[in-house]
């Protein structure tokens, strides 16, 4: 039973780490989409709290109602479809946030109205295939489970390396690497853990195929 699972694994690897946009095929160590939040604003896990917020309301709902009003339109008209989407949606993330955050949204910048432009939000309309109502909303969910896996993990490293604390809450006595809160920082550590990623994705693929041919 053990070698069979393993034999399907093998033979489907690459379609199914393609859907797997949690892990394997993450929208940020694997594909590079949604660095520019992550890599400026994402410092500590506060900000984190706004940005994941902002996209958990934003990322599914827009590729849904795109994916819905693009069925009559053009390609080249998707983009601004997509866009309008995000923009008009934004208005009602931007109040909620405002009511849970306060002030808080003030530290992620002009970050968290870019996020209307974000290519993790809006790259799906450069396919020439038209998306299906429930295929978007799968694939919405799943990209917003990624993203926020890797914004969560991210910033937790940051802060922790960098200010040495934890949700503002001091953890260690001193910061060890305090070059984590910069930019350049937080395109090392998301290098590091791009690198990593696929030393496990990889591994992982090995494995499969070593217990797929053993006898």
């Amino acid at each position: 039973m053990k070698q069979e699972r393993s034999l399907y694994y093998a033979e489907n690897m690459d379609r199914l780490m393609h859907r797997d946009r949690f892990f394997f095929n993450n929208p940020v160590f694997m594909q590079g989409l949604g660095l520019a939040p992550i890599v400026v604003a994402a410092t500590n896990l506060n900000n984190a709290l706004v940005l994941g917020f902002a996209v958990l309301l934003l990322l599914t709902p827009t590729r849904v109602l795109a994916a819905l009003l693009s069925r009559g339109n053009y390609l080249r008209f998707r983009g601004v479809t997509y866009a309008l989407t995000a923009a008009v949606l934004y208005i009602g993330v931007w109040f909620a946030a405002n009511a849970l955050f306060g002030v808080g949204i003030q530290a992620v910048g002009l970050y968290l109205p870019l996020l209307v432009v974000e290519p993790i939000i809006i790259k799906r309309y450069e396919r020439p295939q038209k998306e299906r109502v429930p295929t978007a909303l799968r694939k919405g969910l799943i990209t917003t489970c990624g993203f926020l896996l890797a914004l969560f993990l991210v910033a937790a490293l940051r802060e922790l390396l960098g200010a040495g604390s934890l949700f503002g809450h001091p953890v260690t006595v001193r910061p060890a690497l305090p070059m984590a809160q910069l930019t350049c920082g937080g395109f090392v550590l998301i290098g590091i853990l791009a690198a990593f990623w696929r030393w496990i994705r990889n591994l992982f693929k090995r494995v499969v195929s070593m217990e797929a041919n053993a006898k």
